[in-house]
């Protein structure tokens, strides 16, 4: 599933902060491919959050058997989840499945000759394409974080937010940074990367019509936006669904009913899983006491906060910390 939208909607409160704390990158891995036609690149693991964008020329994007979506130089292409994504010049791959390739960044011209000019940090040889090619960027890196799965989880496959011709300072400044490869340049390829990426998800956020999660669309409403800001920027106050009416100024049952009709779960409800996502990016973080961490989210103690979490991920907060660091 992907999306193409091209004008602007601004009225959602902005939460993408809170939201992708945990979206940090750290090893920030960069391919640029400078490719001749006809060719084709797919990306077969696309697990984490993976960032494609042609700096010369055009293309197109192909997801399974729905129909491909062009794309022009400075477009940015966010590919979220695992499913095949492939990119090429031609909206049927010049018609022959042959010039697809297995794997990330390895792309060959309809010889079969590989043409991938595979730049990563320590290696970069950032020629100019001649006529009649192009130059792809790719940036990746995994997520972590519950806060950020609330998003990421209820995203299409891809998400194509238009450049429409404007200059983009970051991505000058990401291709110079991989051209110059000077002392400390790994730290600010990862937190160019991190613009990027973020910047690419809000500005897609903001798209007229754009799919976004229901809970994100419902913050823009006049009812039920204000309550949610405040569960968000509160989530440890003692909550009922009588404060939450009195914020948004209308009954009690006139709150409930536009809630759920926008979210798709109760107030209460939301609110429970807000917290516990909370709760798991602090426990992933260490330093806290399970104690300290339930208090912070607005459980009475650890062992309540114990029975929600283990009820939603399956595991007690410690067991969760243990594996969290495991896993990191």
């Amino acid at each position: 599933m992907f999306l193409r939208l091209t004008t602007s909607y601004a009225g959602a409160v902005d939460v993408i902060t809170r939201l992708l704390l945990e979206m940090r990158s750290n090893g920030a891995l960069f391919d640029r491919d400078v490719l001749s036609g006809p060719w084709s690149v797919r990306f077969e693991d696309t697990s984490g959050l993976t960032l494609v964008t042609l700096l010369h020329g055009s293309g197109w994007v192909h997801v399974g058997a729905e129909p491909p979506v062009p794309i022009a130089a400075k477009d940015f292409v966010v590919l979220v989840g695992a499913e095949d994504v492939v990119v090429s010049d031609q909206e049927l791959c010049g018609g022959d499945p042959t010039v697809m390739v297995t794997g990330v960044h390895e792309c060959r011209d309809h010889r079969g000759i590989d043409v991938a000019d595979d730049v990563r940090l320590g290696s970069h040889v950032l020629d100019e394409p001649g006529a009649g090619t192009a130059a792809m960027l790719t940036g990746r890196y995994q997520v972590r974080g519950r806060l950020s799965d609330r998003l990421l989880s209820a995203l299409p496959t891809v998400l194509v937010v238009p450049g429409d011709g404007r200059p983009c300072p970051i991505l000058d400044l990401t291709v110079d940074e991989l051209r110059r490869a000077g002392p400390g340049s790994q730290a600010i390829l990862d937190r160019l990367l991190d613009v990027l990426m973020l910047t690419a998800l809000r500005d897609w956020l903001e798209l007229n019509e754009s799919p976004a999660p229901a809970w994100y669309q419902a913050l823009a409403d006049p009812v039920v936006g204000p309550p949610m800001k405040a569960m968000h920027d509160q989530p440890a106050a003692a909550w009922t669904v009588e404060q939450m009416a009195r914020i948004a100024g209308v009954s009690r049952a006139t709150f409930s009913r536009r809630f759920s009709e926008l979210v798709g779960e109760t107030p209460m409800a939301y609110l429970n899983g807000w917290r516990l996502a909370v709760a798991a990016d602090l426990l992933a973080r260490g330093g806290s006491t399970v104690d300290a961490v339930a208090r912070e989210v607005g459980y009475a103690n650890g062992y309540a906060l114990s029975v929600a979490f283990k009820r939603v991920y399956g595991l007690r907060p410690s067991d969760y910390r243990r594996a969290d660091v495991l896993v990191g």
